[in-house]
Order: C-alpha cells, then structure tokens, then sequence
C-alpha cells in the first residue's frame, strides 16, 4: 500500500496544478507541443522523488522544475541570438540584451555563467505583464516579426511596437545590475 502512495500523490498533483502548471509553461514556449514535452519532463522529474513529503511546497518546486526545463528548452534551441533590442528603441541607452548576455565572451562557456544570466532573464520576463511579455517573447526569441505578431493578435502594429519597448525599457533596468555585476569581475 505505501508503493502506491507516491502513485496516488503524484495524481493528486497532476489533477491539481496540471492545467495551470501546462498555461504557465505554454506561456512561455513556441508552441503547444513544447509545452506538452516540458510539463512530461517535470511531472516525470516528480515522479523520481522518493518521498514527494520532503518537498515543502509542492508548487513552487513544480514551477521552479517548469521554469529550469523552460530555459534548458531555448538553450538548446536557440537558433537565433538576441540582436540588439533596442532597434525599435530609441531611447539611446547603452545596454543590450547582446551585450547582458555576452558580458564576458570568456565566461560564455562556463555553464554556470549561462545559467545565472538565463534564469535572471526567465525571472525579469516573468515579471512583465503578459502583453508585453509575449510580444518580447515572440519577437527576440522565437523570431517572428512584429507585423506578424500584430497579424497574429489582431492589434495594431504601433500597439505591438510599444509593448516591445516598453518590455525592453524593463528588461535593461531589471538586469542593469547584473550587466554591471558582470562587467566588473
């Protein structure tokens, strides 16, 4: 009977946070099928814990498990780099995301220097609105154009253009600090 207790809190877990767990994510990722994969891969990295009653809080290890597959997921597929984000920003503030995330070319292939870098920019984009966030998301990372987002939603393209900038203006006060942290190790 206790072999089945894991089984049964693990489906408690699922019946739960699995429909608000799979938004976050889908949130978060280019398609449907992407979410689909990383919410396997944490309901399969629960599924590993021995005893799930040593996890404090079960949601937030979920998310936090949601949010580490995430970033691995644009690591690995990041087919593009971020260009500049200010191109559409005119504001004529120094720091890019480029220049964040290449801060110190020699410290690139360190994974540790990777991950902190990507988990300050997954926590940063977290904290946009959602608007602005998808519209970032879309654009810089998954490369779609902002006439085709604007096609896409439905908005008008100046509306898109400012959400963008506005995610950016957030972005490079957000992480202003690491980028200086970075520049002066």
């Amino acid at each position: 009977m206790s072999a089945e207790t894991p089984k049964r809190t693990v489906l408690d877990a699922v019946k739960q946070y699995g429909g608000r767990l799979f938004g976050f994510i889908r949130d978060r990722v280019r398609t449907e099928e992407d979410a689909e994969d990383i919410l396997q891969d944490v309901w399969y990295q629960l599924s590993r814990v021995v005893d799930l009653d040593q996890i404090s809080s079960l949601s937030g290890w979920l998310y936090e498990v949601a949010r580490n597959r995430i970033t691995d997921r644009y690591r690995r597929t990041r087919e593009v780099t971020l260009t500049d984000a200010a191109r559409d920003d005119d504001d004529g503030d120094d720091l890019s995301l480029d220049d964040l995330l290449l801060a110190d070319p020699e410290s690139a292939d360190d994974p540790a220097f990777r991950d902190l870098i990507w988990d300050e920019l997954m926590q940063a984009l977290s904290e946009l609105p959602d608007n602005q966030r998808t519209v970032f998301v879309q654009n810089e990372l998954e490369d779609q154009t902002l006439q085709a987002i604007a096609d896409l939603t439905g908005e008008n393209l100046k509306t898109i253009i400012s959400r963008k900038r506005y995610a950016v203006q957030y972005l490079r006060k957000r992480l202003q600090s690491l980028y200086d942290e970075l520049s002066n190790s």
